[in-house]
């Protein structure tokens, strides 16, 4: 067994190996506190055929028992992924897919288990920390060790891996990856932070991820891996300079085609043709053919990019494309708009629903409620291609993810506005950044629902070609652009700052007068942006959609809620029942009632109302219930759980012989309120809500009318006028 340790901002951090998981061509087992993960890598000894990509899976799950805790729901065990471990697994993914070999084509399966975690020291910085370690030991080719920090900051102090308090209090939550002196991703949310913020951030990141990169390699030091062989394909190396020989002159033509769709078809024309030339002297070399073409337009694109400054589209190196939006784009959505930029076109949508209709989340870290949520959804139409949907891809959670994110520091706070937020994003054609025209379509669509968003967001994703003596960074980016270039950095804010942003590189390194050129050309194109979606709408309306539900909201004494809800929540529950609504009672005594029905909204709220009220005298009060009837008086429910008695002298101005001439058991009336008295009993009179007859003339009681019609109170006023 070896381990070594290291201490980090205070943090006793140990990488071990040699113990468990011993038959996996690499397994690290990682603590910081008292969080514990186990990361293993196993690589297939067969090279898949006719790959061009590099065939690797990483998995990172979180298992309940960490904490202590048992899996929520029917089964009582973890499942699929939840949305949080992907996410995981995809930075994790992405900071070790590029320090593999282009030509590595052996299945490898990285797989992650949080086998303990403190609620202090997050797992998947550890997660990242411990996959380096395992793939650094194994046979498998790694350009690495890589490693990851959380950079939080509180009240101007950047904070290297923060609590989850600290998170909550900062400013920004940052998850940067990088090699010895080099960032090589970036991803988190901020609250409208600067390009100078940032930087500094990347910088402060930058010097913990050196501690731990050379930590791992004092740690894979004393282990004697033997790496395998990199894959060489030499036997193409004839067929691809024939095909150069065939295709040169073609491919200018091909990058001068500036619509996507006829460039594809053009391309596809030339793999046919000349697969079909070379097919006699080189079988099945319709692969190759297609992955040279595809290379010699990269080194064209990418050059004309250097000298010229003309990209494929035939934009200049800072020139967004065409934008137009509307808003109100579906007749019967609570908030819709259809963003359009260039070639990649979102459809948005914002529903509002209840408290009952918040996410609940079951991890490690316990239950958590999720008023305000995101989804992206990329059909296989959207790129003009024909694919099998079996639900939910990660690339589709980690682009909404993102997007939540931009537009998360804007949403009010469900406290002002107490609607459950669902923002749904469909892509309807995508050609390059259609999570940044997600951001711009969802605050359109924020606003076209009347939600009071703070500021409004927008997004763009920037691009960078690189070589020796030159750079360009790039605005707006397609998604060949995305594909051809070094660097794929997505921002998105307001005017006054960022609140999102996500970058991964695919070269080692970027200097820091690079990043801030890219940074700095982002905030110019996503204010250009801000203004020409001001162009559609300028702030959020006033009111919801005439198809929203509505909240109703009011205040009541904190000791009155159990009033309100009854013994087992039965009075709430026939509130309920009676009127439809949906009723939310919040510990500070806030209800709101939700409801489709503006009256039954309101009968709702009249009877919380009537159940917390307390009897005021003078005060009238409506169809009041008749529960007992004697010979003295009508026991009258007024409020709901309060009683008083309207005695036979206050039923009517006139002699009234009987009380049941006047009223029974079930009748409803108005009375008034006229007086509590000194033991809180409460007297009640109808014949108040009228004025005296003229010449009216007082009945005085006889005797013998006292004593059979006795009045239980004592009074002294019994044989005035009133």
């Amino acid at each position: 067994m070896i381990e070594k340790e290291l201490e980090l901002e205070g943090i006793k951090i140990t990488l071990q190996t040699g113990k468990v998981a011993k038959q996996a061509d690499g397994a690290v087992l990682a603590k910081a506190g008292d969080t514990v993960v186990l990361a293993t890598v196993v690589s297939q000894k067969e090279m898949l055929e006719e790959v061009d990509f590099v065939s690797l899976m990483v998995e990172y799950r979180e298992k309940f028992y960490a904490s202590g805790k048992i899996p929520g729901g029917f089964i009582k065990r973890e499942g699929r992924p939840s949305d949080r471990e992907i996410l995981s697994a995809r930075i994790i993914d992405r900071q070790i897919r590029p320090l593999f070999p282009n030509t590595w084509s052996y299945e490898t399966q990285v797989i992650i288990n949080v086998l303990s975690y403190d609620q202090v020291n997050q797992a998947d910085v550890l997660a990242a920390l411990a996959a380096s370690a395992a793939l650094s030991i194994s046979d498998v080719p790694f350009s690495g060790p890589v490693a990851s920090v959380r950079i939080g900051r509180v009240d101007g102090k950047y904070i290297v891996n923060p609590s989850s308090e600290d998170v909550e209090k900062g400013d920004m939550d940052l998850f940067i990856a990088g090699l010895k002196d080099s960032i090589i991703m970036v991803e988190g949310e901020c609250k409208e932070i600067t390009e100078k913020d940032f930087l500094e951030a990347i910088k402060v990141a930058q010097e913990a991820i050196n501690k731990l990169v050379d930590f791992q390699r004092t740690f894979t030091d004393k282990i004697t891996s033997v790496k395998r062989e990199i894959p060489v394909l030499e036997e193409q190396e004839a067929l691809k300079t024939v095909i150069r020989e065939k295709i040169t002159s073609e491919i200018d033509k091909l990058i001068a085609i500036t619509q996507k769709k006829n460039r594809l078809e053009y391309e596809q024309i030339l793999i046919e043709k000349i697969s079909e030339d070379l097919e006699e002297e080189y079988p099945n070399c319709k692969p190759v053919v297609a992955m040279e073409i595809h290379e010699l337009v990269k080194t064209k694109v990418r050059e004309k990019i250097l000298k010229e400054g003309i990209r494929i589209d035939g934009r200049k190196t800072h020139e967004i494309r065409p934008i137009s939006s509307e808003i109100s784009f579906l007749p019967r959505a609570h908030g819709s708009a259809l963003f359009t930029r260039g070639e990649t076109q979102a459809l948005v949508v914002t529903t509002l629903g209840s408290k009952q209709d918040v996410q609940i989340l079951d991890n490690i870290e316990g239950e958590e409620e999720k008023p305000y949520m995101l989804q992206y959804n990329f059909p296989p139409f959207c790129t003009g291609e024909v694919k099998m949907i079996r639900g939910t891809s990660r690339r589709e959670i980690g682009h909404g993810n993102l997007a939540e994110r931009a537009l998360k520091y804007v949403i009010p706070p469900h406290e002002e506005f107490p609607y459950t937020i669902r923002v749904v994003s469909d892509i309807l054609e995508s050609n390059g950044s259609s999570s940044m025209a997600t951001v711009c379509g969802g605050c359109l669509s924020l606003m076209d629902a009347g939600v009071p968003i703070k500021k409004m967001v927008s997004g763009i994703a920037m691009g960078l070609i690189t070589n020796e003596e030159n750079f360009a960074v790039l605005s707006d980016i397609l998604g060949e652009e995305d594909h051809y270039g070094d660097m794929d950095f997505k921002v998105a804010g307001t005017d006054e700052g960022i609140t999102a942003i996500q970058m991964d590189l695919k070269i080692q390194g970027i200097s820091y007068d690079k990043m801030e050129k890219a940074l700095l050309q982002a905030r110019d194109g996503r204010i250009y942006i801000l203004n020409k979606m001001r162009e559609t709408i300028s702030e959020p309306k006033k009111g919801l959609s005439a198809w929203a539900p509505r909240i109703e909201t009011l205040q009541i004494p904190i000791d009155k809620i159990g009033a309100v809800i009854g013994p087992g929540g039965k009075i709430i529950r026939e509130i309920i029942a009676n009127t439809g609504v949906e009723i939310d009672i919040e510990d500070n005594g806030t209800v709101n009632i939700f409801s489709h029905d503006s009256k039954a909204s309101e009968e709702a709220k009249n009877r919380i109302k009537a159940l917390v009220e307390e009897p005021e005298i003078g005060k009238i009060y409506k169809n009041a219930i008749v529960t007992r009837v004697m010979d003295f008086g009508a026991f009258v429910e007024f409020l709901p759980g309060k009683e008083g008695l309207v005695h036979i002298s206050e039923l009517k101005w006139e002699r009234v012989e009987k009380v049941s001439d006047v009223l029974n058991v079930g009748d409803k009336t108005d009375v008034i309120l006229f007086e509590i008295d000194k033991q809180g009993r409460m007297n009640l009179s109808i014949k108040r809500l009228s004025k005296p007859p003229e010449r009216y003339r007082h009945y005085e009681y006889s005797k013998k009318d006292k004593d059979s019609q006795p009045h239980p109170y004592r009074r002294d006023d019994r044989n005035k006028h009133h």
